[in-house]
């Protein structure tokens, strides 16, 4: 079983490794934020029903 993802922390995906471009989470109080793990000057946020809403698109899997 997954441990569930840290509230008011920024976290990597459990599907990086260190070969690859990687993206790190953030979910605070009514936002997510983005942004590169190697990179972490640039920073992208959502508020919590436009970050459901582009995970609900399964965007990823056209």
């Amino acid at each position: 079983m997954k441990k569930p993802p840290r509230v008011g922390a920024w976290y990597k995906s459990s599907r990086s490794d260190a070969a690859k471009q990687c993206v790190e989470v953030f979910l605070g109080d009514g936002a997510v934020g983005v942004r590169d793990s190697k990179n972490r000057g640039a920073e992208l946020w959502f508020s919590d029903a436009a970050w459901r809403s582009f995970i609900d698109s399964r965007v990823w899997e056209r």
